[in-house]
């Protein structure tokens, strides 16, 4: 196993906690790794999108366990998920990698900012 296949794997494990633990799909960390591997803004989203996935599986199976799930709200958040994931889908066919940079950092510091001020 190469050191980039490492990386993705710890990162994996980090997400992981993160995303059980806060409800966080992961993509705020794994699509800047995977920029910096050198894939287009495109193939980081798709190949973040099975990473995610997996995890959420992963974690539904954990937290329905525990008696942690609404499946009602849950289903309805998730009608309304494959809807928006199709028009998102197609819309990054036309913002470049440079461009989907810029737009990604953007929206993790305004996330950020209204995370750490809000009350």
């Amino acid at each position: 196993m190469d050191f980039s296949a490492l990386l993705i794997v710890a990162a994996g494990v980090v997400v992981g906690i993160g995303a059980s633990c806060s409800g966080l799909g992961g993509g705020f960390l794994m699509i800047p790794l995977l920029l910096t591997l050198g894939f287009s803004a495109q193939k980081a989203v798709g190949t973040t999108f099975l990473g995610i996935f997996l995890i959420a599986v992963s974690a539904l199976i954990a937290h329905n366990k525990l008696a942690h799930v609404d499946f009602k709200y849950g289903i309805l958040l998730g009608i309304g998920g494959i809807v928006g994931a199709q028009i998102g889908a197609r819309l990054i066919e036309h913002i470049s990698t440079e461009n989907f940079r810029k737009i990604f950092a953007v929206i993790l510091v305004v996330l950020a900012f209204y995370i750490f001020f809000r009350k």
